[in-house]
């Protein structure tokens, strides 16, 4: 049973490791805490859905832009100084959402604003946490300390709704935000123990330039450029969360219930797949696991999509169907295959990237993940126009599971990525 569990040894032997963890798992949970919040807070000004749509939208174009060229920043300066600075910045913008409510300024201008720097700020410090992951705990300890992260992005995505939805109905809006504040001030206190990280080689001036530098260096290298195809493709093709409310409400019945069962379903295979990781730090072809991990994450949603349509129609007050349970079973197993492949194709993106391409690669790799899942949304919400939301799934989750297939099968180099030679 050891052997099966999460391997804790990158907090055992790198203290700097483990306190930028703990920070990080604790401002996961007042990100996800605030970015519930503010979607509250927005429909309570507004009273329109589409608006709590716009939060998304606002945070989702900072996000992109800054983690392209916040990479180039994260290559040219210390890495810790750009962490801190960064993360100070996050922390200024949780004291003006939480001052803002308190304030009582009703203005969802400034929502949108805050969200928009505050996803910016996200987009640099990110890339940069994720490029000094190979000092502080080595190349091979690069799984654990993967499937570490992925466990605290599940617990993060459990926890933070489960909190906001507690505060705000207690203490409130202003309560709330101070709450994601203090656990940024806890993350801070961590990074700052952090060491000195100055760019190694000859530096660059952070510019188009330098950001197109590391595009350049992942159209010449095909294992690395494996990594973002496949996701791209279980994202676009398979991301079933824009499903659960017509299924929720028409299919599987049960409401915002069902919603929130699936969704939960999802962070909670993330937990399990963190929590069983133990075995993944022996695998050495990881390229073979990531294309397993993602054809296994299109199944599951074409199996979910599978259970929908063996469930009779019922409006929401009905309640939810018994196949909701078989439904979220697929959900969980989803997120546990998502976990698997995050955990291999981070280890990949870090292992073969040299030192002064880590931060520009993993600003792409900000992009992809931030922007995948709302393209796939616009994709199976399209699908589920034409032929309905049980059937989108079924077809999104066997397109996802052919087409990483068939790519597989035209990059063998990928099959053969092997850990103990990474090569790009």
């Amino acid at each position: 049973m050891a052997r099966l569990l999460l391997d804790l040894t990158p907090l055992r032997v790198s203290v700097p490791y483990r306190r930028m963890w703990l920070g990080t798992s604790a401002a996961g949970v007042g990100g996800a805490l605030t970015a519930v919040v503010v979607g509250l807070q927005v429909y309570e000004l507004t009273g329109s859905t589409a608006s709590v749509g716009l939060v998304g939208l606002a945070a989702l174009g900072p996000l992109v832009l800054m983690g392209l060229y916040g990479g180039a920043l994260v290559d040219a300066h210390d890495r810790r100084r750009v962490i801190l600075l960064t993360a100070l910045g996050q922390l200024a913008c949780a004291v003006g959402l939480s001052a803002q409510a308190f304030a009582h300024l009703d203005d969802v201008r400034v929502l949108y604003a805050l969200v928009a720097v505050q996803a910016g700020l996200m987009g640099v410090n990110s890339p940069a946490r994720m490029a000094i992951v190979p000092h502080l705990v080595g190349t091979r300890l690069l799984p654990a300390a993967n499937a570490l992260s992925s466990l605290s992005m599940g617990i993060a995505s459990t926890a933070g709704p489960l909190l906001a939805g507690v505060l705000v109905a207690g203490p409130g809006y202003g309560a709330t935000y101070a709450v994601e504040a203090v656990l940024l001030l806890g993350a801070l206190a961590g990074l700052a123990s952090l060491p000195p990280m100055p760019p190694r080689g000859e530096v660059g001036r952070p510019g188009l330039a330098s950001v197109l530098e590391g595009v350049r260096f992942l159209r010449t290298r095909p294992n690395v450029r494996a990594t973002f195809v496949v996701d791209l493709a279980a994202m676009v093709l398979a991301m079933p969360r824009v499903l659960f409310p017509a299924i929720g409400a028409t299919l599987i019945g049960g409401g915002a219930t069902t919603v929130g069962v699936l969704t939960a379903g999802i962070a909670a295979g993330a937990i399990l797949g963190g929590l069983f990781s133990g075995p993944l730090g022996r695998v050495r072809l990881q390229g073979r696991a990531v294309v397993v991990a993602v054809v296994g994450w299109g199944l599951s949603v074409a199996l979910f999509g599978a259970v929908v349509l063996a469930a009779p129609d019922r409006p929401p007050s009905d309640g939810a169907h018994w196949t909701l349970w078989l439904a979220a079973a697929c959900m969980v197993v989803a997120g546990s295959a998502d976990t698997v492949s995050a955990i291999f194709r981070s280890t990949i993106l870090q292992a073969a990237t040299p030192d002064a391409l880590r931060g520009r690669l993993q600003g792409i790799f900000i992009v992809v993940v931030a922007g995948g899942p709302r393209l796939g949304d616009v994709v199976l919400g399209g699908a589920a126009e034409g032929v309905g939301e049980a059937w989108a799934a079924v077809a999104g989750g066997l397109a996802c599971a052919t087409v990483v297939a068939a790519f597989a099968f035209w990059q063998p180099r990928f099959l053969a990525y092997d850990a103990d030679h990474p090569r790009a």
